[in-house]
């Protein structure tokens, strides 16, 4: 199933729609979408480098946008619309552990590794900071951080060294940004060591 989904949303970067398209994504990747955005934005931006920063504000603004409704879900519609999503992904376990497990300041670290690097899964941190009730502000503001920040990044680099690095991004995005959800793990580690 997920290589199918892939496929399809590999497609849908040749489609005179993709803007469109690239949005809707980034916006249901947020909250309910298995599938990241930036299985989209790379072949739109490898396809058309002039509108790369284009792109990354729509996926941005999608996004972000997406990760606020994946927060009123977790606040406004817990039973009747996260749990089924979360059973439907077999992700229910995952995020009743990460409910009992957490406070304000993890919450706001997940939310920009999650963002960043989808660790854990942006839709289940989405949801967890709604169901507890996570300063919606705040939310926003990691939002902007973690997702604008990640699509601008990925702008600057199509931008600064075109179409090669195409081939570094696919291989390697995933190891940079474990690289940078565990360099933040290690700094909210280090300062709840210093804070005691």
């Amino acid at each position: 199933m997920l290589k199918r989904l892939y496929d399809w949303t590999l497609r849908l970067a040749e489609r005179p729609s993709a803007e469109l398209w690239l949005f809707i994504i980034a916006f249901i990747e947020s909250s309910v979408f298995l599938v990241p955005a930036e299985v989209l934005f790379l072949p739109m931006a490898i396809a058309n480098p002039k509108k790369v920063w284009r792109y990354a504000l729509i996926a941005s603004v999608g996004s972000i946008l997406g990760g606020v409704a994946g927060w009123m879900i977790g606040y406004y519609a817990f039973e009747a619309i996260a749990r089924p999503i979360l059973e439907f992904y077999g992700k229910m376990d995952e995020f009743q552990s990460l409910k009992h497990a957490v406070n304000i300041e993890l919450v706001t670290l997940f939310l920009v590794t999650s963002g960043a690097a989808h660790l854990p899964p942006l839709k289940i941190v989405t949801i967890l900071a709604g169901v507890l009730q996570f300063n919606l502000l705040l939310f926003f503001i990691a939002a902007v951080v973690a997702r604008g920040g990640k699509f601008m990044l990925l702008a600057w680099l199509f931008a600064r060294y075109g179409a090669p690095i195409r081939d570094f991004i696919e291989k390697r995005l995933n190891l940079i940004a474990g690289l940078a959800a565990g360099a933040l793990i290690l700094a909210y580690v280090a300062y709840l060591a210093l804070k005691h």
